[in-house]
């Protein structure tokens, strides 16, 4: 007598679970597009708000126009990362430089493994996650920029990771935020609060013109193996 398929319970937030037990069961509920696991705890996120949408629209875009301007770094968008046996997250938006260029990041089966360079979360109604439990996680992971944006109080808190840990990246004086990790990457936050793609494009380009950018790119492509 054939033996009944063994059918996993669905993933529900609050369950509590290693990462190989959340990817097992992820994986087998097609239809669910977005699950995190922190620290052993499941999240299901809430629907997207317009606040939100907008805002990762216009930060994806920044991000893509940079890395279409530098070989060797790859935008990523709700990817999901398996860090470590209790950590599976589902960053809004990333930066890395590939491994075949000399980054930290890997591969682990169908998924990112490790830690980006660079990790941008979108405060809505994740904001006590992405202020807490996820800015430990990635501190501990090695991320070495994490931004939160915060649409709903207009505010960008950008931070670089040091050997104390994470510390506050602050804007020049123009109120331009220049990333340390990847040189040439600028933004202005007053043309991202008014939806300024204009500003946000003329601003980065600013940056990508600068003698560190391409010095940057160059050292990458010498990289590459």
């Amino acid at each position: 007598m054939p033996l009944a398929a063994t059918i996993s319970p669905p993933l529900l937030e609050g369950d509590c679970m290693t990462s190989d037990e959340f990817i097992r069961r992820w994986e087998e509920i097609p239809d669910l597009k977005r699950a995190e696991l922190i620290d052993r705890i499941v999240y299901i996120p809430s629907p997207v708000s317009l606040d939100h949408d907008r805002c990762q629209t216009l930060l994806t875009g920044w991000l893509f126009v940079y890395a279409t301007a530098t070989a060797g770094c790859f935008p990523g968008l709700e990817g999901t990362w398996r860090m470590g046996s209790g950590n599976v997250p589902q960053p809004d938006m990333t930066l890395t430089i590939l491994p075949e260029q000399g980054g930290q990041s890997g591969v682990q089966g169908r998924y990112h493994s490790g830690a980006p360079e660079l990790i941008v979360e979108i405060a809505v109604s994740s904001y006590s996650r992405d202020f807490e439990t996820k800015k430990r996680l990635y501190e501990q992971m090695g991320v070495r920029e994490y931004l939160i944006a915060v649409p709903r109080e207009e505010k960008l808190l950008w931070f670089v990771l040091t050997p104390e840990g994470f510390q506050p990246l602050e804007p020049g004086a123009d109120g331009i935020f220049r990333s340390v990790c990847f040189p040439g990457l600028w933004l202005d936050t007053a043309a991202l609060w008014k939806l300024d793609l204009q500003g946000i494009d003329t601003t980065l380009r600013q940056g990508l013109a600068l003698a560190e950018h391409t010095e940057f790119a160059a050292q990458l492509a010498a990289r590459a193996r």
